[in-house]
């Protein structure tokens, strides 16, 4: 394996400290692992060091934002090979890449299957830093936008048969009058479960509505 560097701690500078975080490493190289774990700890995030690709797949994935420092040698299985097979299961974790052997056609294979970086041993702690700093915030990005979609989600399914077929009618730009017409109910009954709806997704306006629409992919 390759010689970590490990330089000066610059944790002062990261935008992001959250004891929450959590940063798989996956290195055989137990010198590696033990650099990683220290540095990752010093910089406020939790460090969860695995010796394999097996042991780490036995490992439950994090609830918090999560990434994952990868070598690609591996002695049971390397990490090209673990990152396509996590793919589906983990997919909204990202991966950073670090080796002592790498070549171009390897890290285009790596960067073009979804990883967010790609380093060749030696290297500085700023530059590993600097990458899972960014890998985390997209993490939690994306578990934002997850829960944000399971939200809206858990809302609309609340919504009585007659509400979503209004909701539908609505952000096709139909006017109330016009949803009454094609429903074959009053514009008022129309209105009342305008107003029911509109109330139960949380919409403050008609925008907010078509958006969400949008979103959950709503048949107008």
């Amino acid at each position: 394996m390759g010689e970590l560097v490990v330089t000066e701690n610059k944790t002062d500078h990261l935008s992001m400290r959250s004891a929450d975080s959590v940063v798989y490493i996956v290195d055989d190289d137990i010198s590696v692992r033990e650099s990683l774990e220290g540095l990752i700890l010093e910089a406020g995030w939790q460090p969860s060091a695995f010796a394999s690709a097996s042991d780490f797949l036995a490992s439950p994935p994090a609830a918090s934002p999560n990434c994952l420092v990868l070598d690609v040698s591996l002695p049971d299985l390397n990490g090209l090979d673990l990152q396509q097979m996590i793919a589906g299961e983990r997919a909204d974790m990202p991966i950073i890449f670090i080796t002592g052997y790498g070549d171009v056609p390897m890290s285009v294979r790596a960067m073009k299957a979804g990883a967010v970086e790609f380093l060749t041993k030696p290297f500085g702690d700023e530059a590993l830093l600097s990458a899972i700093r960014g890998a985390l915030e997209r993490s939690a990005n994306r578990q934002e936008t997850a829960a944000d979609m399971q939200s809206s989600r858990c809302r609309y399914d609340l919504l009585s048969r007659r509400e979503r077929e209004v909701m539908a009618l609505v952000v096709s730009g139909l006017m109330n009058k016009q949803v009454a017409g094609k429903l074959g109910i009053s514009e008022i009954t129309v209105k009342a479960h305008r107003g029911r709806l509109m109330r139960k997704m949380e919409a403050a306006s008609l925008a907010d509505l078509v958006k969400l629409a949008a979103k959950l992919e709503v048949p107008g």
